[in-house]
């Protein structure tokens, strides 16, 4: 459907109200140079958007959802501090975290999902309280009443083996549900796993409005980081840089999914392997003119997560651009990425879309690593994987999950590259977030075409 030019839609308002807002508040923010941060919404608007977001999803993408994963009732029980991945998604955002014990319930009729709220109370604007503990006082009874209303076919719970986001109900709370639970209903007992998995990997018209921001943001703070606002060469160190990240994330009311890692490579007699790389990068290097800088870097905004990253050269003196020799690099690794979002086609497995991948980077001459990964409401998020940096021949269970539209993905992967000049073979490490739909990979904010050079050069100085 085309939400943007179908003005009946209730989606196609929503993104329109969404627009509105965005551009409202963009006014509202103090008139700033061209290169200020984009305009993060004050916490209230935020948490009004993620409810907005909330029941358009609810209300219009879960009932297809339950219909393609052949589940007409499903199941999300969990406790205070103990929440299921997926409920996580489904709470208000003013809630943190369940409270006491919280049940949903979604019931497919074939019309419509009915979202019911096993609580004390309405569960945000979408799953409607269903219990009064003056007329049963136990909540597991009450859950046993609806099943028993509802006789639906198959009973959704969120247990999986192979996929983490889709196993979040405790031992404890289905040992308590099975033990209210007639019999007669626990054959209809179904695992889950691509109906939790859909629910989290699916990204919705209005969600796509904003995500180019939301990267946006991102890529804002990088380049500041990896600036002379941030680096004196010969001082600064990588350590400096990962902290000065996390600061400034603090400062801009954000949260980050995990910490940032800033590394370096030159021309000197270390290699710059995959150990080195994931596991035993050293802690601090103090950067100097001719180093070749790598970060990794994510952020947490609006409920959505970014993961990327990027290299910047720092300049010699007399020098007004990166050595060719890594230019031609870099070009290496764009050219790799080409290479694997061609390979993107609805309902091709991981592990399919990476053995075509890898099979055209070897024909092209290229020494490539692959480990590409779902991203939405997780940083590794749910939906197929694509390689792991120590698993290039696929990857059992997860590699096997076919590719969806309306999915996003950070395109993550090396090309490893031989320099004469260092005496040495380097690694253009990558990573850019992308949407994928019918129309194919596009990437959410674009990517990086230029090594980012420290200092920036001003134009009129020679």
């Amino acid at each position: 459907m085309d939400y943007m030019n179908d003005k009946s839609s209730p989606v196609s308002l929503s993104i329109y109200l969404i627009m509105i807002l965005l551009f409202v508040a963009s006014y509202q923010a103090p008139l700033q140079a061209q290169d200020a941060t984009p305009y993060i919404l004050p916490m209230k608007q935020q948490a009004a958007l993620q409810d907005q977001w909330l029941k358009e999803r609810v209300d219009n993408l879960l009932p297809g959802l339950m219909r393609r994963a052949n589940i007409d009732m499903w199941l999300i029980i969990a406790r205070e501090y103990n929440e299921d991945p997926v409920i996580e998604t489904m709470l208000p955002a003013t809630w943190l975290a369940a409270r006491r014990r919280t049940i949903l319930v979604m019931y497919d009729d074939g019309k419509q999902v009915e979202a019911l709220a096993v609580a004390r109370y309405d569960v945000g604007a979408s799953f409607q309280k269903s219990w009064d503990p003056e007329k049963q006082p136990d909540q597991w009874k009450r859950l046993v009443e609806i099943i028993k209303e509802k006789n639906p076919k198959k009973i959704g719970l969120n247990k999986s083996a192979a996929f983490a986001l889709a196993d979040g109900l405790s031992a404890a709370e289905y040992d308590a549900f099975l033990a209210a639970l007639p019999k007669t209903y626990q054959n209809k007992i179904v695992s889950a796993e691509a109906l939790a998995i859909a629910w989290l990997e699916t990204r919705t018209a209005s969600e796509m409005v904003v995500y180019p921001q939301i990267v946006g943001i991102a890529h804002h703070i990088i380049a500041e980081g990896f600036s002379e606002k941030v680096i004196q060469p010969g001082v600064t160190t990588t350590d400096d840089i990962v902290w000065w990240y996390r600061e400034r994330i603090r400062e801009l009311k954000l949260e980050t999914w995990f910490h940032p890692s800033v590394s370096l490579q030159r021309a000197d007699p270390e290699s710059f392997d995959h150990l080195r790389s994931f596991s035993q990068r050293p802690d601090k290097e103090v950067i100097l003119p001719g180093d070749l800088l790598h970060v990794d870097f994510g952020i947490t905004y609006l409920g959505l997560n970014t993961d990327t990253q990027q290299h910047a050269y720092v300049l010699k003196p007399g020098e007004s651009s990166a050595p060719d020799f890594l230019l031609n690099a870099f070009k290496v690794g764009n050219q790799l990425q080409d290479i694997l979002t061609n390979q993107f086609q609805y309902m091709k497995t991981g592990n399919q879309i990476l053995a075509g991948a890898l099979a055209e980077a070897k024909a092209k001459g290229i020494k490539a690593t692959i480990y590409t990964h779902p991203l939405g409401y997780h940083g590794h998020a749910a939906g197929t994987t694509i390689g792991l940096w120590d698993q290039q021949g696929g990857v059992p269970v997860q590699g096997d999950y076919p590719l969806y539209y309306n999915t996003a993905h950070s395109i993550e992967l090396n090309a490893a590259v031989q320099i004469p000049a260092w005496g040495k073979e380097i690694r253009i490490m990558l990573e850019e977030d992308a949407f994928f739909d019918e129309a194919g990979v596009r990437y959410i904010h674009g990517r990086q075409k230029d090594i980012l050079l420290i200092p920036r050069q001003i134009s009129h100085l020679k």
